[in-house]
């Protein structure tokens, strides 16, 4: 018993180190109740998970130790395991927990190739640390995730001096064990492998559906477009089986938004009536210079000794043009007052018009989501009424086709019936010929039986007939033996016995035969008359 709990034993404590990610000598309780449940089915012990919370009650807030683990196992699993258990199926669930790889054999074959991609193109092939930190960013950056840097730092202090970098099957195995993907199954670190291989060797930057309009029919249509360095391709789905076309980019190309076109005529209208008002301020300033010029120019000089007799005249010339130079600078700032007042009032006015219109364009443009949206879901409500057409179609050649085996079913049931009434037609035409021939028979055989018949009663007549001469010439031959008997005998006759018979009497005199013949004859004349 105690080699029979410890070899089971050792290959509990390797899946339960596999499950101590953090090397903290704790698993969480969840992961343990997976595990221990595995290990029952396979040990073929029963299962008690109230024993299993009633022995970690303690630890409900937080992992579970090693050592606590370990008497759970002796005292509710150990203790009940017979020899009766498959100990390769044992060894291979554990080991699959020591050993897992979260990606599989094409995201193995994906990794490879990047891995060559990677490498310098001298023996050994290997992806030097760099380039390592470079693939591991852009795993998590496709798998959404944070760059852990301080995990990475740890992984390089722990990286062996000897070796300069990893080979292609380190870094398989560096990622399929999830040291840099915690948290996250199989299917994102394979969507994440597939998008940085696109990216790093088939040069896909991105891809995606969008809506297309088509070239025969303008309905907008969804396709699977993929983005390269100088070329869109779009398929009809996903799987890239059937491509539609491609859409060539060079420096020509640009995109375009109708709310880009909106802002940038906004732009350009605000900009030219800046323009407008910089040349209007910059002729103020300069007609303000001009003045402020004439006058220093027609100021006069404020020294006291320069003060004479002689100059009054023209100061007084100075002063009076002074003035009215004053006076049509004041003009002047007037008019540009009410100039600058009516360029602000029409300013003004196209700052309302300009909002307006804006407020225009704001409801057109929501006019206009609001008619895409419309169209987004008409084009949903024609998606869905196109699939109940096709599902209809679908189901009208399914009927179609069953009423085609039907018609066929019938048809060869008709030609069957067609046949067998052929056959008895045929039957009842023979049996009618064979019908008509015993007829036919039938009226010769009366015919004959007619004729018969009648040669019968001539025949019975002319006997008859015969039958009443026979007795007369009888009779004849009788009276002429007697008349000659008589005469040559004459009187004399022989005296003899009388005959002990009475003889019979005919029409015509005594009969010349006798009772039995005259029966045998009536009997033969009988049977003759039966037969005919």
């Amino acid at each position: 018993m105690g080699s029979l709990r410890g070899e089971p034993l050792k290959a509990i404590l390797h899946a339960f180190t596999a499950l101590n990610h953090d090397h903290s000598g704790k698993v969480s309780k969840s992961q343990l109740k997976v595990l221990t449940h595995n290990l029952c089915m396979v040990l073929k012990v029963p299962h008690d998970p109230v024993a299993l919370e009633e022995h970690f009650r303690d630890d409900d807030e937080g992992p579970v130790s090693n050592q606590g683990y370990v008497s759970y196992l002796n005292k509710f699993i150990l203790e009940k395991v017979q020899d009766n258990f498959n100990k390769i199926e044992f060894n291979r669930m554990c080991w699959t927990l020591c050993n897992p790889l979260l990606i599989t054999e094409d995201d193995a074959f994906k990794v490879w190739v990047i891995s060559n991609f990677l490498s310098e193109a001298k023996y050994p092939l290997i992806i030097v640390t760099e380039e390592i930190e470079y693939l591991l960013k852009k795993l998590t950056e496709a798998m959404e995730g944070g760059w852990q840097q301080e995990q990475f730092e740890h992984y390089k202090v722990n990286f062996d001096d000897s070796k300069d970098g990893l080979s292609a099957w380190e870094l398989i195995k560096l990622i399929g064990n999830g040291q840099f993907s915690k948290g996250m199954d199989w299917q994102t670190v394979s969507m994440a492998i597939n998008a940085v291989f696109n990216e790093l060797i088939l040069d896909v930057l991105k891809q995606g559906y969008m809506m297309k309009k088509g070239h025969r029919w303008k309905n907008w249509i969804e396709r699977w477009f993929v983005l390269k360095r100088n070329i869109i391709s779009y398929y009809v789905s996903e799987d890239l089986n059937d491509k539609k076309g491609d859409i060539l980019l060079d420096e020509n190309c640009y995109k375009k938004k109708k709310q880009e076109w909106i802002q940038a005529i906004h732009s350009t209208i605000h900009l030219l009536k800046l323009g407008r008002l910089k040349e209007l301020r910059k002729k103020q300033l300069a007609e303000q210079e001009e003045l402020e010029r004439q006058m220093k120019e027609l100021q006069p000089p404020t020294k006291a000794s320069s003060w004479s007799w002689r100059w009054c005249g023209r100061n007084k010339e100075a002063a009076s043009r002074a003035a009215e130079e004053e006076k049509k600078s004041l003009q002047t700032q007037v008019e540009l007052q009410a100039m600058f007042s009516t360029e602000l009032e029409r300013e003004k006015l196209i700052r309302q018009q300009m909002e307006e219109q804006v407020a225009q364009k704001s409801s057109e443009l929501e006019q206009y989501l609001q008619q895409v949206r419309e169209l987004e879901d008409m084009y949903l409500r024609l998606q869905e009424a196109l699939e109940d057409e096709r599902q209809a179609r679908q189901d009208e050649d399914t009927v179609r086709k069953l009423q085609a085996r039907l018609l066929e079913e019938e048809s060869s049931k008709r030609a069957e019936l067609e046949k067998w009434h052929l056959e008895q037609q045929q039957a009842i035409q023979m049996t009618e010929a064979e019908k008509q021939e015993l007829e036919n028979q039938c009226v010769l055989e009366e015919r004959a039986l007619q004729k018969a018949m009648e040669q019968l009663e001539q025949l019975e007549l002319e006997r008859k007939q015969e039958v009443k001469k026979k007795p007369e010439m009888a009779t004849n031959k009788t009276n002429s033996w007697k008349d000659k008997v008589a005469h040559h005998e004459g009187l004399i006759r022989l005296i003899e016995p009388g005959s002990k018979n009475p003889q019979l009497i005919t029409n015509w005199g005594p009969a010349a035969f006798t009772k039995a013949e005259l029966e045998e004859r009536e009997k033969n004349w009988k049977e003759k008359k039966t037969t005919e």
